[in-house]
């Protein structure tokens, strides 16, 4: 199974948890009248709808080459990344604003044995889903995974936070204390916002992408590269191009000189990302001219 259809098979796993986690906070937030929990469910479903938004970035960057698209189609997983950055600023703005308006008509929240367990329990569901889901975006490549357990990862500490606000009310904290928790889950909404347009767009601007001194260490490791330079890498983890300017004794064949490049990408590949690929520009080496 490619690592395209393991990502799609996940998302949907993950579709189904996050849509039942945001009904029970939509649920019970608006019987209990909490705008903190309210909002937090809003921002599980948003969850939800950014896994529709992956899955069809990934069916997109699972096209095979063609002659459009000599590259591949790999950037539609970045693209649906940006999509679902853009939903959660939108989302972010509109908790602020109804947060505000609580501020002038604040209510108490009816606090129930009921509702700090449902929290509880969609806790624990996203602490597991995000931890699973790191862990294989990094296994599998898939920069849509990481992205996506970001965002889950701080419906963690959004949680915990209208957790202890629900009990401060019940210990006797003022009812705008709601409306002050809306505002952080907010701020955690806009940050994850942030982080996923920070990290894509260094994707789509051709940021480098590996550590370039470690790239001309490995060349400079075979005995026939005499210097290494014009380093440059672009891409992400599942789509690595690096290209580099290589000097050579100049009496090698055109023969020697393909295995040279081939063991070159070789080890590359295996010392630093097996989807590295290495185009390489040769220069004749001249002692006396260097």
């Amino acid at each position: 199974m490619s690592n395209y259809a393991k990502v799609k098979r996940l998302l949907w796993i993950i579709l189904l948890a996050n849509f039942g986690v945001a009904f029970l906070k939509v649920f019970i937030g608006t019987w209990i009248r909490s705008a903190s929990m309210t909002a937090d469910g809003f921002h599980s479903l948003t969850d939800g709808s950014s896994n529709i938004i992956c899955l069809i970035g990934i069916q997109l960057a699972s096209r095979p080459i063609d002659e459009d698209h000599p590259y591949g189609h790999t950037k539609f997983e970045t693209l649906s990344a940006l999509f679902v950055g853009g939903i959660l600023f939108g989302l972010g703005g509109i908790i602020i604003i109804n947060s505000l308006n609580r501020f002038m008509n604040p209510t108490i929240p009816h606090i129930t044995a009921e509702s700090l367990l449902v929290l509880l329990i969609t806790l624990f569901i996203n602490i597991g889903v995000s931890y699973f889901e790191y862990k294989r975006g990094k296994q599998w490549g898939s920069q849509v995974l990481i992205s996506d357990s970001k965002h889950t990862r701080s419906d963690i500490y959004i949680t915990i936070g209208v957790l202890l606000t629900l009990l401060g009310i019940k210990l006797g904290l003022p009812p705008v204390i709601d409306s002050i928790v809306s505002l952080i889950v907010a701020g955690f909404i806009l940050y994850s916002a942030y982080e996923i347009f920070r990290d894509n767009c260094d994707i789509l601007v051709d940021k480098a992408a590996l550590d370039t001194e470690q790239l001309k260490k490995i060349a400079m490791s075979f005995e026939q590269v005499k210097d290494a330079h014009d380093i440059r890498s672009r891409g992400s983890a599942q789509d690595l191009h690096v290209d580099m300017h290589i000097m050579t004794e100049p009496n090698l064949s055109v023969e020697e000189s393909h295995d040279l490049i081939h063991q070159i990408e070789d080890r590359i590949q295996n010392e630093m990302n097996e989807n590295i690929q290495l185009i390489v520009h040769l220069e004749p080496y001249h002692k006396n001219k260097n």
